[in-house]
């Protein structure tokens, strides 16, 4: 499946510093078994009505739990929380 966390920074936070820094705490969740694949997506269209950054993780379903306790996620919440106006979590096939 493929888990998407789709994040709209508070007003003024520098999104494009962070890219690296995000990209390597979800880098750590290839090694949770059934954690295949990792992709960021910047978002390409500056308005004030779009998200700013898609994280999308290639994941066996039965991996989601692991993730969810991982300490990359807890870092990630931690760390990123207080950045983030808005978040939607959407999974699909």
């Amino acid at each position: 499946m493929k888990h998407h966390i789709i994040v709209k920074f508070n007003e003024g936070v520098q999104v494009e510093a962070l890219l690296e820094p995000i990209r390597s705490i979800f880098e750590q969740t290839m090694t949770i078994p059934g954690v295949r694949g990792l992709e960021l997506k910047r978002n390409c269209v500056a308005r004030p009505n779009r998200y700013d950054l898609m994280i999308v993780l290639d994941m066996d379903p039965e991996a989601l739990p692991a993730y969810d306790a991982s300490e990359p996620h807890r870092r990630w919440k931690n760390d990123y929380g207080a950045l983030v106006a808005k978040k939607a979590i959407f999974d699909c096939e």
